[in-house]
């Protein structure tokens, strides 16, 4: 798997991260064979956050790992979603970090996004987190998630570090972040700029998006792989995956890959063969062709 530069950190980590938020029900030798499997395709990336799971999944993969793995392995979370509302007060940030280490097993995190935005947000507080957790070497690199290019902005105008990337949701099947860019100028409903053409402004500013839900359509709706909701998406993706001998999966998460912002999208599952075909996608290269070929047969139009 190839490795791409993880924003304006210095570090460079694998283009797919595996994430973690549905082991919380696998015991230990479970998680160590869904760790093992995605080790041996360079997979080494491990994304969490302090609510997957009530905190159960941070706490069985914490078991799962050992000392001389940790060293290995990059481990990211996330904190801010509390029951009934977003916090990213100083004193919510550093227990939860707290927290996560603790459950983790480990003495820092590689990478601690701030989840969902918190409209309470004080920027000066969130920086005075972030300093204490990176001086005491509990955290190396932040990022968000969910976050716009203004919500970005003001909250970087106060930090001392860089904010390495960006969460969003991104798919075949779910993609606002690049409709206003391709109907740019259009009277129709894809060229509505939403989002503050964050995609671009990742770009811009070395951000790395981590598209997540890479095979969802809607918001955790279910998976548009052999889903008889979409027959010509399925026909094409088998067409496509056929030639290159790999599973529709692969090309799903390729076509992620495709594009030229260098995402790193997320997996979701825990089956060992499904996460295999996920991880296999760092091996296809589809053609410019086939992309908008799959593009287009999810129901998307040009103009």
């Amino acid at each position: 798997m190839q490795n791409i530069d993880f924003g304006k950190s210095g570090i460079q980590v694998p283009e797919i991260a595996v994430g973690c938020m549905r082991i919380s029900n696998m015991n230990e030798k479970e998680v160590s064979a869904f760790i093992d499997t995605a080790l041996s395709f360079g997979a080494n990336f491990f994304d969490h956050a302090d609510i997957y799971g009530g905190g159960k999944s941070e706490e069985v993969f914490g078991k799962a790992i050992t000392k001389s793995m940790r060293e290995n392995i990059f481990i990211q979370t996330k904190c801010g979603i509390r029951k009934g509302l977003y916090d990213f007060s100083y004193d919510h940030i550093v227990s939860s970090v707290d927290g996560s280490l603790k459950r983790l097993g480990t003495d820092y995190i590689d990478i601690l996004l701030l989840h969902r935005p918190d409209t309470l947000m004080e920027p000066e507080e969130v920086a005075k987190a972030f300093d204490y957790l990176k001086s005491t070497g509990k955290v190396r690199h932040f990022g968000v998630s969910n976050q716009n290019p203004y919500q970005i902005q003001l909250l970087q105008n106060s930090l001392s570090m860089p904010l390495c990337a960006n969460q969003l949701q991104f798919s075949i099947m779910h993609t606002p972040i690049i409709e206003s860019g391709i109907n740019v100028n259009m009277h129709n409903e894809s060229s509505i700029n939403r989002d503050g053409g964050v995609l671009d402004f990742c770009r811009l500013n070395k951000i790395t998006i981590q598209p997540w839900s890479p095979v969802q359509y809607g918001f955790f709706e279910g998976c548009f792989i052999d889903n008889e909701k979409f027959p010509e998406l399925n026909d094409t993706l088998g067409k496509i995956a056929d030639k290159y001998s790999v599973s529709k999966t692969t090309i799903a998460f390729a076509w992620i890959l495709r594009h030229s912002a260098k995402m790193q999208p997320v997996t979701g599952t825990t089956n060992l063969t499904r996460l295999a075909d996920c991880l296999k996608a760092g091996g296809i290269h589809i053609t410019r062709e086939e992309w908008y070929e799959i593009y287009r047969s999810a129901g998307n139009k040009l103009p």
